[in-house]
């Protein structure tokens, strides 16, 4: 009978060191659960994995958590808004775009303008340039004309190397004149009010370059005239196109310089120098006063 229980108790002890259980451990104990005492006689049941801690934006505290959170809906706000302008835009004329339409229109435009050129089928084979002179009064030369002043070689220049052109650098010129013909007929008549604003806007986008040249410097601008010069892009070596590489020109009319049309330098230094020929003017002479 004992040698019975003997073998017994050996099999047991053999299946516990097949199945990795200790054969000393609780019966009734879990065989999953660690109940090994640990230092300070805590268990290890219960314990939270190192693993399973917060993690992202619950990971932060709670100063950081408010600032994400913030960044997150702005972002959100954004891209929503945005895609709804941009839907608007293309979407064909409808109750929202005819009430609102402006507002999409400055949303839209220049930062976000969309045109279809890359894609056209017969893409743009001319280089269009803007220049501009002007009738200048010195007080040493008098009266003169100046040459020719490429405003789009001064963009160019400007963009040239600049990972991050501005709009106004690249655009402003361009949608300068295509404002100016839109507006005016074949003549040169402008179409009513859009027709003399983009004069205007004309003028002073030609007195703001201009007032920034050192060869004008203390010089008083009266008149000036621009000119849209286009010049076709000469066809590859390798291709046997043949195409005309004479530029052609269009000459707009000259137009009166105004004080509104200075930049606000300019237009302090014309006011300063008609200041004292005013007041000289308007005060009576000595011979007048002894009278």
């Amino acid at each position: 009978m004992d040698a019975d229980v003997e073998r017994d108790i050996d099999a047991d002890v053999d299946r516990g060191v097949e199945t990795g259980v200790d054969a000393s451990a609780d019966p009734g104990a879990d065989p999953g659960v660690d109940t090994r005492v640990g230092p300070g006689g805590d268990t290890g049941a219960g314990t939270v994995p190192a693993g399973s801690a917060g993690s992202g934006i619950m990971a932060l505290s709670l100063p950081y958590q408010v600032v994400a959170a913030v960044a997150l809906a702005v972002a959100g706000v954004f891209v929503c808004v945005h895609l709804a302008m941009v839907f608007l835009h293309v979407a064909p004329s409808n109750t929202l775009t005819k009430r609102h339409g402006q507002a999409v229109d400055d949303w839209i435009y220049p930062e976000f303008e969309q045109n279809w050129k890359l894609f056209a089928p017969n893409p743009l084979q001319q280089n269009v340039s803007v220049e501009v002179r002007a009738e200048v009064v010195t007080a040493g030369d008098g009266r003169r004309t100046t040459g020719w002043i490429d405003l789009t070689a001064q963009d160019a220049e400007a963009i040239r190397h600049n990972p991050l052109p501005s709009h106004t650098q690249q655009n402003e010129l361009r949608r300068a004149v295509d404002f100016y013909l839109n507006s005016h007929s074949d003549d040169g008549t402008p179409n009513g009010t859009r027709g003399r604003l983009s004069e205007e806007y004309m003028r002073r986008i030609a007195m703001l370059r201009l007032d920034g040249l050192a060869s004008l410097e203390g010089a008083d601008v009266r008149r000036v005239q621009l000119r849209a010069v286009t010049r076709p892009v000469p066809a590859p070596r390798w291709s046997t196109e043949k195409n005309d590489h004479t530029p052609s020109y269009r000459d707009f009319p000259w137009w009166r310089v105004t004080d509104a049309d200075l930049p606000d330098g300019a237009a302090r230094s014309r006011a300063e120098a008609a200041a004292p020929s005013r007041t000289e003017a308007a005060a009576p002479s000595r011979t007048e006063a002894g009278r």
